[in-house]
C-alpha cells in the first residue's frame, strides 16, 4: 500500500491522485492536520508526504508535525521508500539533521526551470526526465542537504531542490503535483501573489505540457522504486 500524508487541507495530491488512479495504485491518504492516526509501517510499501503552508519549526502551533517527523524517521530507518514534497522534503531534511531556514532568501513562487546535478541525472527517480525541466515552486522556507545525503537538483535561486538519502528516501523542494485549480487557490492567499496572479497563471499554462510530463514521469519512477509498478 502507498501511504500519503496530507499536512494541509489546501495542499492535496492534485494531479497525482489522477495519475495514481490511472496506474491502478491503491493508496490511503491520512489527514495528519485532522489528527488521523498513522497505520503500522509494516503494512506500508511507500510513503509520500505532501506540502503545507506551515513551517517545520512551527510544531508548537501545529503539534501534529511532531508525529509526522517521527513517522518519517521510522520510514527512513526501516528503508521504506519515501518521497517528501516541499514541506515533506523539509521535514525529511530536519529528521536527518539538515537545517531548514524559515523565510529564507531562496524562496520561490511560480513556474521555474531546475537542473539536475550529475548525480541527479543518473538517479532512478529522474530517469526519462531532461537534465533541465519545468517545475512549480511555492516556498519561503528551504532546506540544507542533510549529512550523508546527495544533492540531485538546483535552480538559479535555490540550490537545494532535491536530494536522496540512502537508496530510497527523497526530498523535493519543488511541487510536482499541482494543477490549475491548486495554483488558483494558492495565489489567493496573499495580496502579493494576488497582484501577480495573471502572470503566475499564464506562466504555468505556457509550461504545463512540459511540467506535467516531467511530474508524471517522476511519480512513475518513484512507484517503480517502491516496487508498486513495473
Amino acid at each position: 500500500m502507498l501511504l500519503v500524508i496530507q499536512n494541509d487541507p489546501e495542499v492535496s495530491l492534485g494531479t497525482y491522485a489522477r495519475y495514481l488512479a490511472e496506474a491502478r495504485i491503491d493508496y490511503e491518504t491520512i489527514h495528519a492536520y485532522a489528527g488521523e492516526a498513522f497505520p503500522d509501517l509494516g503494512q506500508v510499501d511507500a510513503v509520500i508526504v505532501l506540502g503545507g503552508a506551515m513551517g517545520v519549526n512551527e510544531v508548537g502551533r501545529y503539534p501534529f508535525l511532531a508525529g509526522v517527523l517521527e513517522l518519517i524517521a521510522r520510514a527512513v530507518q526501516e528503508e521504506v521508500p519515501f518521497l517528501g514534497i516541499c514541506l515533506g522534503g523539509q521535514l525529511l531534511a530536519q529528521a536527518l539533521g539538515g537545517a531548514v531556514a524559515c523565510n529564507s532568501p531562496w524562496g520561490e513562487k511560480g513556474t521555474i526551470a531546475i537542473e539536475l546535478s550529475d548525480a541527479g541525472a543518473k538517479d532512478p527517480l529522474f530517469t526519462g526526465i531532461s537534465r533541465q525541466f519545468t517545475t512549480f515552486q511555492w516556498h519561503n522556507d528551504s532546506f540544507a542537504i542533510p549529512p550523508g545525503a546527495q544533492l540531485l537538483a538546483s535552480s538559479s535561486a535555490c540550490r537545494n531542490q532535491a536530494f536522496r538519502f540512502g537508496s530510497n528516501a527523497y526530498g523535493l523542494q519543488f511541487h510536482p503535483e499541482v494543477d490549475h485549480a491548486t495554483i488558483e487557490n494558492w495565489i489567493s492567499w496573499t495580496p502579493e501573489t494576488i497582484a501577480c496572479s495573471k502572470d503566475l497563471v499564464a506562466d504555468f499554462a505556457t509550461g504545463a505540457a512540459e511540467y506535467e510530463a516531467a511530474s508524471h514521469c517522476l511519480l512513475m519512477n518513484f512507484l517503480r522504486l517502491a516496487g508498486l509498478k513495473r
